[in-house]
This record gives structure tokens, sequence and C-alpha cells, in this order.
């Protein structure tokens, strides 16, 4: 298995070069186009505030301003992306920007973010929920000290949501140095045996060893623990949430993963 295109959204804000940056280091160990992909305020979402009170001037003049900030917005996020990576591509992406986004991340095998629109921080943080709960795509949180060829560590739990990041991320688990499955059976309702996913990755050529924990109740501290102590540089993990009215929202242990300053997070929900 390989990796051929890694996604990174931008802004045209601060965060769009640490992106870049990330993003060209999980794909130069697989030789992988990296898409950078400028994601600017969609005109289509402001129009519907410009009612009958918005008229002639006024909402010219806003939306001229919409137009002078996306193009600086743009002009920001090309110099992000030219970072020297010799497969690097830029994509501006036009109305309707949410489409253009989501066509963008299904022909892509990971998309990228920094930890501020995991958080709900900043103009990407509609984008990640939209990456995560809308298309399912598995994301890559980047965090300092992101590395790829060192430990990985995978929670798993045989549940669908961790089964799927732990299937995905193998690409990733063939280049680590090492791999470590941890479990908390007794923080789990359902059973069942890490020693399946050990195999699953044997028979594609991945070493990996199992960790058990006793800690019940909430996994995420347990695990977060066991990330660091085996100095891992990535934590891999399912996303679990639910839709409430036009937001999804995370679980207590993946909202516990996202404002940790722990490892860079793979997930996928």
């Amino acid at each position: 298995m390989s990796w051929a295109r890694i996604m990174a959204p931008l802004s045209g804000g601060q965060g769009d070069a640490a992106a870049v940056a990330a993003a060209a280091m999980i794909a130069e160990p697989f030789g992988a186009e990296l898409a950078a992909v400028y994601t600017p305020a969609d005109v289509a979402d402001v129009m519907p505030w410009m009612g009958e009170g918005f008229l002639g001037g006024v909402q010219t003049t806003a939306l001229e301003s919409l137009k002078e900030a996306t193009a600086a917005g743009e002009a920001n996020a090309r110099k992000a992306a030219a970072c020297g990576y010799a497969k690097a591509q830029f994509v501006a992406l036009q109305t309707p920007v949410w489409a253009g986004l989501s066509a963008e991340s299904r022909l892509s095998d990971v998309v990228v973010f920094t930890s501020d629109p995991a958080r709900g921080r900043g103009p990407l943080a509609e984008a990640f929920q939209q990456m995560v709960a809308d298309e399912q795509r598995p994301v890559l949180v980047a965090r300092p000290g992101l590395k790829v060829g060192g430990t990985v560590v995978v929670a798993w739990d045989g549940g669908k949501e961790a089964s799927r990041a732990a299937r995905l991320a193998t690409p990733l688990l063939e280049k680590a140095a090492r791999v470590v499955i941890v479990a908390a059976p007794k923080a789990s309702s359902r059973s069942f045996d890490p020693a399946r996913l050990q195999a699953y990755y044997a028979a594609r050529g991945v070493k990996s060893e199992v960790q058990l924990l006793t800690d019940s109740g909430d996994a995420a501290p347990a695990l977060l623990r066991a990330a660091s102590s085996a100095g891992a540089e990535i934590l891999v993990a399912g996303a679990f949430g639910h839709p409430r009215l036009q937001e999804f929202i995370f679980g207590g242990t993946t909202r516990t993963l996202l404002s940790s300053d722990g490892p860079s997070l793979f997930l996928s929900h």
C-alpha cells in the first residue's frame, strides 16, 4: 500500500506554512503529490446575509471587500505552497467552495490540518468538520514533533471507527520504526482481542507490539499517557461523534485528543 496524494487546505492565514510543511513531510517518503488547496470564504455563504437591508452601494462595497480579501488570501496561500517540494500543486477553489473542497478530498489519501482547525478555531474549522464528518476522509492533525519513520501508537477497541483508522494508517505504519497497538479493554463495552489487529498488520509486513491498559472509564487520558511513554510522534485513533443541528459534535474521547498537546493525530470517522 502507498499514498499518492496528500492534501492540505489553506486559508491564506498564518497557519498555512505549517500545514504545507507537515503535508510535505507526509508526502515525501511516498513520493506523493502535495495538493495545497486554497479554501476561501465563499461569497455564496455571505449573500444570504445581504437581504433587503443591504442594497446598492452597501452591497457592492461588501462584495468588493470580500473579493479583495479572497485575492490577498490566495496570494498568501500561494507563497505558503511554494515550499520547495517538487511535487507540490496549488489549487484555488471557486464558489461553491464546499463542493470543491469535497471533490479535492475524495481524490486524496490524507487531508492535513494544524491544531487550530481541529480545535474549532480559525477559518478552516468548518473545513475540518466537513472532512471528518461529512466526507469521512482520514485526516492528520499535525503538531510539533511530527515525524514519519518514528514511533506510531494505534488506539484500538475493535469498533468500526478505530478499525477504519487502523486500516487506513497502514501505509504510515509501513514506514514506522516502531508500532504499538494500545487497547483498554476495561474502558470498552465490547469484547475484542488486540492480537487480531496485530495479525492483520503482520500479514501486511508490519511488525507491532501490544500494550494493554488497565484503566476503565474515559480511555483518552490513558491513551495519551501511553503515547507519551512510547515516545510516539503519531497517534492513530477513530474519531467519534454525532450530528446536532448543523454541527458535528465530537465525542468526549475525541475532544480530549483534539484539545491535548499530545502527538500528531491520524483520525478517521
